[in-house]
């Protein structure tokens, strides 16, 4: 006879089927297809405009997915109103990514005004222990353990990249190669995830809609 749970332990399960329902690892995914593509774009648009462009594919990509997640996602896993708890972690957390964000700006303002001083072989080291901490903590806090595989994949891009392009295996610091490889599993991942769940949680019967 299987035992009652909390409304607790039914909070946190729900909460988890948002981060575990593939659809971030699938926006990762795209996100982090940027690296794939701006390093060919960077050379007729300009490094700042060839990151730039991305910002309406993201745009539709999030929207989609909280599009998704409403219409299709919700239906079968349900949705729960978050205890105080759980909110005020969601709150810590935002606190803690927009504090390592801004170190992260500081940092990477600081080495492009003094990259023609300071040799660039740091640079790739630097971002792939910015990027590592900065998954980490999403994983702790969300508690989103695949973010943890993830940031250890993404933290390693940048250095096996430089080492394919110092060695003539690659061009462009070998980040299209790297980051496509990282990425396609990502959205590969997320896919899969994605479609095991709609085959394991089918619409029941008696489903109302909340906007009828």
């Amino acid at each position: 006879m299987s035992q009652p749970i909390s409304l607790k332990e039914a909070e946190r399960k729900v909460f988890h089927s948002t981060v575990n329902d593939g659809l971030w690892d699938i926006f990762l995914g795209i996100f982090f297809l940027e690296f794939v593509i701006a390093p060919y774009l960077s050379e007729s648009m300009g490094d700042f405009w060839s990151v730039a462009v991305f910002l309406p594919v993201w745009a539709v990509a999030y929207l989609a997915i909280r599009v998704i997640r409403k219409k299709v996602v919700e239906p079968r896993i349900g949705m729960v109103k978050f205890g105080p708890a759980r909110i005020s972690k969601i709150k810590r957390f935002s606190y803690v990514m927009l504090a390592f964000n801004c170190i992260a700006l500081i940092l990477g303002i600081w080495v492009a005004l003094s990259f023609n001083r300071t040799s660039g072989e740091a640079i790739p080291y630097v971002f792939s222990i910015l990027l590592l901490a900065g998954f980490s903590m999403a994983a702790f806090f969300l508690e989103f353990n695949r973010l943890y595989v993830y940031g250890l994949l993404i933290a390693l891009a940048p250095v096996v990249g430089e080492w394919l392009w110092k060695n003539g295996y690659a061009a462009h610091h070998g980040w299209p190669i790297t980051f496509g490889v990282i990425s396609g599993i990502m959205i590969l991942v997320g896919l899969l995830i994605f479609i095991r769940l709609m085959r394991n949680n089918p619409i029941p019967d008696n489903f109302v809609s909340a906007e009828s």
